[in-house]
């Protein structure tokens, strides 16, 4: 299981379940306590609590060097 320093800023992720307008892929705009990731299909902004992050995360597609 990954813990939150896999994450950073800028990061692009694939969740298990598809948003509704079908994109499985998020942008990681915010990291701490909660996550806020926008989608990539509709530009949807949401913010999730790190358990429910963490859980819903399928695979890091594209992760952001400092």
């Amino acid at each position: 299981m990954k813990n939150e320093a896999d994450y950073k800023v800028g990061d692009i992720v694939r969740m298990k379940k598809a948003h509704p307008c079908g994109s499985y892929e998020w942008d990681v705009l915010r990291v701490g306590m909660d996550f806020g990731i926008k989608c990539r299909g509709c530009g949807h902004y949401v913010l999730l609590p790190r358990a429910k992050f963490e859980k819903a995360v399928r695979e890091v597609l594209v992760h952001k060097e400092d």
